[in-house]
């Protein structure tokens, strides 16, 4: 008794085939169809049940407290040997250009603008991610693939609430203080550079600085390393609980934790900064 032909059809036994690019085709409609709707819309659904979890008692205060100890180590002397090269680069640029226009004495108000404004939430959130976020994201995956993730379902307890809410709210809240520690390094060592190197008066830097800062520049600094913080680590969460494929699977959730985590921050900074001019009006010299 022979076998039939797999292929042939009921009617005439032609054999069916697919125009050879149409596999293709498909396979890139559906990755497109991924990133740009099925993702977006999973970390959409991720923020707003970490959001209800957080109004869940009790409080994970031990985690917390563990998480930020964690944050603190890693970030705390980085971020200062990071804020040290802002300030001089920035004394050492804008200053010689300010020398050349021949307004040295607003050295100070460039240091306010650029370190307090808008480096010194950037250098914390950047830190944050790189440092904290890509070593969350690989803590969360790797109990992800060891199946504790289910096994915490399954005994009814909420990831959510247990693993992903102490997480976020130590990146917030460290973010807070890596925020301040940034703006007094960067200054100071803007003030250094300018006047010690580029024979910078320091009656005018002050002056300059005094006149140009006020306190809305510091608010907005420090809601904005807030929200990266609470970003930072919303994605390492997103990505960690949707690792797949064992240790190689945990690795590409980490990289993809940072790149992801680096474009939402330049999007969220360039909204904060927007609204931040429109809402507040600005001194002048």
């Amino acid at each position: 008794m022979t076998t039939p032909h797999i292929g042939a059809s009921q009617g005439g036994g032609q054999t069916s085939k697919e125009p050879a690019g149409s596999g293709r085709l498909a396979k890139f409609g559906d990755g497109l169809l991924n990133i740009t709707v099925k993702e977006p819309g999973r970390f959409f659904a991720l923020c707003l049940d970490a959001f209800r979890a957080m109004f869940k008692r009790p409080l994970q205060w031990r985690e917390f407290i563990e998480q930020a100890w964690f944050i603190v180590s890693v970030t705390a002397i980085p971020t200062m040997l990071v804020a040290i090269p802002f300030g001089a680069i920035l004394s050492l640029q804008v200053g010689g250009l300010i020398r050349q226009l021949g307004a040295q004495s607003f050295t100070g108000a460039t240091a306010v603008v650029a370190i307090v404004r808008e480096a010194s939430p950037l250098v914390t959130a950047l830190l944050i991610a790189g440092a904290a976020g890509s070593a969350m994201c690989a803590d969360i995956g790797s109990r992800k693939i060891r199946e504790e993730i289910d096994a915490m379902e399954v005994l009814g307890i909420n990831p959510l609430h247990r693993l992903v809410v102490p997480r976020m709210w130590a990146c917030a809240f460290i973010g807070l203080f890596l925020n301040g520690l940034v703006s007094v390094v960067g200054l100071v060592g803007g003030y250094f550079f300018n006047v010690v190197l580029q024979d910078g008066t320091p009656g005018a830097y002050l002056a300059s600085f005094n006149a140009m800062a006020q306190l809305p520049d510091l608010i907005q600094a420090e809601v904005k390393a807030f929200i990266f913080g609470l970003t930072a680590g919303l994605v390492a969460a997103y990505k960690g609980l949707n690792a797949k494929g064992g240790p190689k699977g945990v690795g590409d959730a980490v990289n993809q934790t940072v790149v992801i985590t680096f474009m939402l921050l330049f999007v969220e900074n360039f909204v904060i900064s927007a609204l931040y001019f429109q809402l507040v009006p600005q001194k002048g010299m």
